[in-house]
């Protein structure tokens, strides 16, 4: 004897559909962010990844591309976070990690808002080295990058403590691999190191695509 399912009720599909819909947005926010700023590292004359942040791409004449970039990424996270404060609710992380994906999306907009000043030759005509002052902008643009890069760690430790409690160990080391590649990353570029630019690049990468894929799974599992 069979059990008949019962039928979805419209308002179930639409919340469904919606929930789905959030965490496409946060799904493809890192991978465009990523693929949109190493095209333009890769191609931009005077552009050097061992000696320029991927912020620097904001400024000269296509510096609009990279603008552009971030306020779309930044605005696609944040409305992911409410994705995945729908999925996550009850769980361990469930409140804090939405919390921070959307904050670390606000970062990401007021980054792109507030440019960084050119500096060490890049544009091109730009003098070597740091400007002997920083602007307001500059002082906002690496504000605005300590608050995205601090809630991109911290989300992505409490998510390693999420999938640690769900007993899923391979997600939880991840996790907690890509918090710390943003962590060890953002710590060498301030330390002022040789190809400091290119660690901090490869940890912001690897955080935002982690919390990208965990909004992918969540999605899937819909």
């Amino acid at each position: 004897m069979t059990t008949a399912q019962l039928p979805t009720s419209p308002a179930a599909a639409t919340t469904s559909n919606s929930t789905r819909a959030l965490l496409t947005c946060a799904a493809v926010a890192a991978p465009l962010w990523a693929a949109v700023s190493l095209a333009q590292a890769a191609t931009r004359e005077g552009f050097d990844p061992t000696r320029h942040p991927l912020s620097a791409l904001s400024n000269g004449p296509l510096g609009w591309v990279q603008i552009t970039n971030f306020l779309v990424a930044g605005a696609l996270s944040a409305v992911g976070a409410v994705g995945l404060r729908r999925v996550l609710r009850g769980t361990p992380g469930g409140t804090w990690v939405p919390r921070l994906v959307l904050l670390s999306g606000l970062g990401m907009i007021a980054a792109g808002a507030f440019v960084m000043d050119p500096a060490d030759g890049f544009p091109i005509g730009t003098p070597d080295g740091m400007p002997p002052a920083l602007s307001w902008r500059s002082y906002a643009h690496f504000a605005a990058g300590s608050v995205t890069f601090t809630a991109l760690i911290a989300a992505c430790y409490l998510l390693g403590r999420h999938f640690r409690r769900a007993g899923d160990r391979a997600r939880a080391i991840a996790s907690r691999a890509a918090g710390t590649a943003l962590l060890v990353g953002n710590g060498w570029a301030m330390s002022g190191a040789r190809a400091g630019s290119v660690t901090l690049a490869v940890g912001v990468i690897s955080a935002m695509l982690w919390v990208s894929a965990t909004a992918a799974r969540y999605r899937r599992s819909l």
